[in-house]
């Protein structure tokens, strides 16, 4: 009688029941495991932190000063980045901690090289930058794996998409601010937040994108895009035709958890006048100035890119819903930013990544 054996597939190795694996089977079986897991950690963490050191290191910036600057600029706290409260404290200890460590005796030898290259601000503003940027990486490679459709189930086709996200951020760093990293974090994680609790219908998931929105909102403004993503996810055209109205009880709070801070914060400081609403009016410089226009138009080109990039029609339809519910975000980088610093339409070009991936055919069966 022939002997038959069953084969089990388990991570990167076959075990034939009734036979036990050899000693040098199984170290292969774990080598395996632990170069995945290995490359894996490089392509997550130590690939963005390089790039992110190229960024900052390797090119010089035409619009800042942040290089030569010794401590954190007067204008973060008396124009319309004192509202950004956390970044701009956060820039303080930073730097207090880079001058610690700069004249530290046990970094002596280390001390010419960081005078050489920066100033304890831009020291502290990178380091700062870099633990969001990398907390951003893995949140991105979190959400790239949770519930993707199925043509970026694939290992591969998902570390594609997040490199090329990961060069996004980094692209953007020409201009280097101090909170825009820690505002995408919170967004990232906002939507994580959202998606999880449209998965669950917990409510832990949105009380916690409550308390985020307000929290970031401190950070900066993009905190509103959280709540346009929401929208996109809950909305439904036909409920509200129905008169089904659980979805504006759903945005009321989290309209209510931005609002708060962001017109506490102007009230407030406005009276001690240490700041002012915008630094100026560029509607028509953005559609004068050819920067600007480029600026533009390779947003635009990046946002059509990641609109085909969606296989499905459910995802095609949340791009456009959430694209709509940004307006009122679109609208006021016209009116008061600059569209050659593409680092402000750098949420809506991640989000439309991640609704290109995510599988939301489960979301509306």
């Amino acid at each position: 009688m022939k002997k038959t054996f069953t084969f089990v597939k388990v991570p990167h190795c076959q075990v034939i029941f009734g036979k036990k694996l050899s000693l040098k089977a199984q170290l292969f079986c774990m080598l395996k495991t632990f170069d995945e897991k290995f490359s894996g950690f490089l392509f997550v963490v130590i690939l963005p932190f390089l790039l992110f050191f190229m960024s900052y290191y390797g090119f010089e910036s035409s619009y800042t000063h942040f290089k030569t600057s010794e401590r954190p600029p007067d204008f973060l706290f008396s124009s319309v980045y004192s509202y950004r409260i956390i970044p701009n404290y956060l820039s303080i200890y930073m730097t207090d901690l880079m001058e610690y460590c700069i004249n530290n005796p046990l970094l002596s030898p280390f001390k010419n090289l960081f005078i050489k290259n920066g100033t304890p601000f831009y020291h502290g503003l990178f380091l700062t930058n870099t633990v969001f940027f990398i907390l951003s990486s893995v949140i991105i490679n979190a959400i790239l794996k949770f519930r993707s459709v199925d043509f970026f189930s694939n290992i591969m086709m998902r570390r594609i998409i997040h490199l090329l996200m990961v060069f996004f951020i980094v692209m953007t760093q020409y201009t280097p601010s101090n909170c825009d990293t820690i505002a995408l974090f919170c967004y990232l994680v906002g939507i994580v937040l959202t998606i999880k609790y449209h998965h669950t219908n917990r409510n832990l998931f949105f009380y916690l994108l409550i308390i985020l929105i307000a929290v970031s909102t401190l950070v900066r403004e993009t905190a509103c895009l959280n709540i346009a993503f929401f929208a996109a996810v809950f909305f439904s055209l036909k409920e509200i035709k129905q008169k089904k109205i659980q979805f504006i009880w759903k945005v009321i709070p989290l309209l209510l958890s931005f609002l708060t801070p962001y017109l506490g914060l102007r009230i407030f400081l406005n009276q001690e006048e240490k700041s002012s609403f915008m630094e100026g009016i560029y509607i028509v410089a953005n559609f004068t100035s050819p920067f600007n226009i480029a600026g533009l138009l390779f947003s635009a080109v990046v946002l059509y890119f990641m609109y085909k990039l969606c296989a499905d029609d459910k995802n095609k339809l949340v791009f456009k819903k959430y694209l709509f519910f940004s307006l009122p975000y679109i609208g006021m980088i016209t009116l008061v930013g600059l569209f050659w610093e593409v680092r402000l339409f750098l949420p809506l070009i991640l989000t439309g990544a991640v609704i290109a991936c995510h599988d939301f055919k489960k979301l509306y069966n």
